[in-house]
């Protein structure tokens, strides 16, 4: 992959944040991603753009480069600007279907600062049982979880709201939405 000779190392592995019971009897494990993981992410991060971008008329070639760079930019944000979180793999029988990146030691609340899973893996209750323990743990500690959701993304504001999450701020193309710990 062209991009990921460029791109920055992902933080320390620090001890992870723990997957739930109902994922581990599902064959779902979370792992602290590494340089190698990069090819995945990109190719996920492809995926998740390819809707967007099909009806613009660029060459393959183009829209590679873009995604690509893209990606190099988002990766080159996240490693950045959330250092202190854990950046995971979510893998099914050894093989990536997803990405799990959440800040819970350095907050005052604990933030999704991404979840994302290959198509087929959507709607299987994996995102759902990912977002409940992560508000399971962080009701331990007396604290909430945040995360930004594209207002496009009607799916995942839907899913959001199911578990409790209420908008707090409009920030550009993004919804601030927070599910606070009672």
């Amino acid at each position: 992959m062209r991009a990921s000779r460029a791109l920055p190392a992902f933080p320390p592995d620090r001890k992870p944040f723990a997957e739930s019971a109902l994922l581990r009897e599902r064959g779902i494990r979370l792992r602290a991603a590494t340089e190698r993981d990069l090819v995945f992410m990109r190719e996920l991060y492809g995926v998740l753009r390819a809707d967007e971008l099909a009806p613009l008329p660029w060459p393959n070639a183009t829209k590679q480069t873009f995604l690509d760079d893209q990606f190099a930019l988002q990766h080159l944000h996240f490693v950045r600007h959330y250092a202190a979180a854990d950046f995971l793999v979510i893998e099914h029988d050894h093989s990536p279907v997803g990405r799990f990146y959440l800040l819970h030691e350095a907050a005052a609340d604990f933030m999704i600062v991404d979840i994302a899973l290959l198509p087929t893996w959507r709607q299987l209750g994996v995102g759902t049982e990912l977002i409940r323990a992560t508000q399971n743990r962080a009701s331990s500690f007396g604290r909430g979880v945040a995360l930004h959701v594209d207002q496009r993304n009607t799916a995942a504001r839907r899913l959001y709201e199911r578990l409790g999450f209420q908008v707090v701020a409009e920030e550009g193309p993004y919804q601030r939405m927070l599910w606070q710990y009672e």
